[in-house]
């Protein structure tokens, strides 16, 4: 299964980071910094759709996306075109990302951003942290209940905001009990990357009115955005339709248009 592979391989280069930097001393680091103001969470509660752009290279449903991979260039358009939030993969081996990128886009850009890896260790979350990251992805998938409390805990200490990532009923009830306040719903199986776009529609009800419900992956184009605006999506993370885009301007305008005109009907 393509999530254990991704797992373990995060757990190895967790374990080939901490030789370089202990854990108590990246927490130390982590802790000293000013506490964030969970503005990324902020943006996605916004009035109408909020669109979190993700910045990728690759991916391993689709492999090579972008092979003219102008990152800093990508993330400065989706913050012209109107972006809330930028997500920004780290993960190196499928999706070709890196600490670095992620760096060098957090300098180019003031817009919030996610660090989107796959997390195994507290040890990720104060990497994120001194990262400049605004946010980090919590997979429930990953992550038992009790484990999901204590990554949220570290998040609440450092001001950093969680999408704690669903995929089925169950995944939902956890990050729920958990105390998760941005749950996203994964229309993409990660067991075996297949996209059930209706994912979103069927497990809509479960999350609780006052949580940030974020739809993620499998949105191609305007009418899929419109769709997902119609189940009450409060914000969309979007990938691979946008990298694709020539004219990511416009491209997010078309979805910001959708996803206005459903909000009106």
């Amino acid at each position: 299964m393509i999530l254990d592979e991704l797992a373990a391989y995060a757990a190895y280069r967790v374990e080939e980071a901490k030789k370089k930097l202990s854990p108590e001393e990246i927490r130390t680091q982590a802790e000293h910094l000013p506490k964030g103001d969970f503005r990324f969470e902020k943006a996605l509660k916004k009035k109408g759709m909020s669109f979190i752009c993700e910045v990728k290279k690759a991916s391993p449903s689709k492999g090579v996306i972008a092979e003219e991979f102008p990152y800093t260039e990508i993330a400065r358009a989706y913050e012209a075109a109107g972006a809330d939030c930028v997500s920004v993969l780290t993960e190196p081996k499928w999706f070709l990302g890196s600490d670095d990128i992620f760096r060098e886009i957090r300098e180019t850009i003031s817009l919030p951003m996610i660090r989107k890896d796959f997390t195994v260790d507290p040890y990720q979350i104060y990497e994120a942290k001194l990262m400049g990251a605004d946010a980090v992805l919590l997979i429930c998938a990953l992550l038992p209940t009790e484990k999901l409390k204590e990554y949220l805990a570290i998040c609440e200490k450092l001001g950093l905001t969680a999408l704690v990532e669903t995929h089925d009923e169950a995944e939902i009830a956890s990050a729920v009990e958990a105390g998760a306040r941005v749950i996203g719903v994964n229309n993409r199986n990660l067991k075996n990357f297949t996209v059930d776009f209706s994912n979103s529609a069927k497990l809509r009800s479960l999350i609780p009115e006052e949580a940030v419900f974020v739809a993620e992956s499998g949105v191609k184009d305007a009418s899929d955005v419109g769709a997902l605006s119609a189940i009450g999506a409060d914000a969309v993370l979007v990938g691979e339709a946008l990298m694709r885009a020539a004219d990511k301007q416009t491209e997010l305008a078309r979805f910001r248009e959708a996803a206005d005109e459903q909000n009106q009907d």
